[in-house]
């Protein structure tokens, strides 16, 4: 090499920067994309709103409890509702036409390892809910929301929850068509918003009917976070549980079964 001349080093980038790079640019596409905002930011603060404000919903009191404003049911709910609404819906939407237009395939033959464009896309999820969490909490403390707990037991069940969401989101993306996708995901964020014990207590539910919801993802979320943040309990192992094979199932199949083409 003469003088003065810089040849850059051959090779790819460490994995670890690639990551951040790819991370950034999917965050940016998800923060950019106005129906993804109206799923994981619009809707789920709009919910919050209403139903705290108006004589909609009546709360559950347990026994010896004393009695407790709406907002303190609606925001634990409210917040399993935006984990589901990005790690789910959003990404399984995302994903699906990113699939579609060949995206998945050019960066799969890219020096970025496919398990480095999970990792990617999962933090991506996490930024987002990070800044959806954020957003929501203070919307719910200005309507008077009073939370209780630990918070590593909330952030415990909001990983896991991500991680059981962000698994059937990718198992969807990976093995339906994209248009599929796109009317299965929203069907299912419909149906587990009025199901899921999001807004609609599961006792209001027939006692048969509740002990199959009570095992959904959303559920078991929504459920775990009323029992730290309302009723201050240290650690809902139940739910947990539910959450951690819903998990496994769902990232375990999601890798079996993803299509990149």
């Amino acid at each position: 090499m003469s003088a003065g001349t810089f040849t850059p080093a051959a090779g790819a980038a460490p994995v670890s920067r690639m990551i951040l790079a790819q991370t950034a640019l999917e965050t940016r596409m998800l923060l950019r994309n106005g129906e993804q905002l109206l799923l994981t930011v619009i809707i789920p603060a709009l919910l919050l709103v209403l139903f705290s404000t108006v004589d909609i919903i009546t709360v559950p009191v347990r026994e010896g409890s004393a009695a407790q404003e709406p907002v303190d049911f609606l925001a634990p709910g409210v917040l399993a509702l935006a984990v589901m609404s990005t790690a789910f819906t959003g990404q399984a939407i995302a994903t699906g036409f990113d699939r579609r237009y060949g995206v998945l395939k050019r960066l799969g033959a890219s020096p970025l390892p496919r398990w480095a464009l999970m990792s990617a896309k999962t933090l991506s999820v996490l930024v987002t809910e990070v800044l959806q969490i954020a957003l929501l909490t203070v919307i719910a403390l200005a309507l008077g929301w009073s939370p209780q707990g630990n918070p590593l037991s909330v952030a415990l069940l909001i990983l896991l929850g991500t991680a059981a969401f962000s698994g059937l989101g990718l198992l969807m993306a990976g093995t339906l068509k994209a248009e599929a996708t796109l009317a299965a995901a929203n069907l299912v964020f419909l149906l587990l918003l009025v199901g899921g014990g999001v807004i609609v207590p599961l006792d209001k539910f027939p006692a048969a009917v509740q002990s199959v919801l009570g095992l959904l993802p959303i559920s078991a979320l929504s459920d775990g976070l009323r029992e730290v943040l309302q009723q201050g309990a240290s650690l809902p192992w139940g739910d947990v549980a539910v959450l951690a094979v819903w998990a496994v199932l769902g990232l375990g199949a999601a890798a079996r079964f993803f299509r990149w083409e």
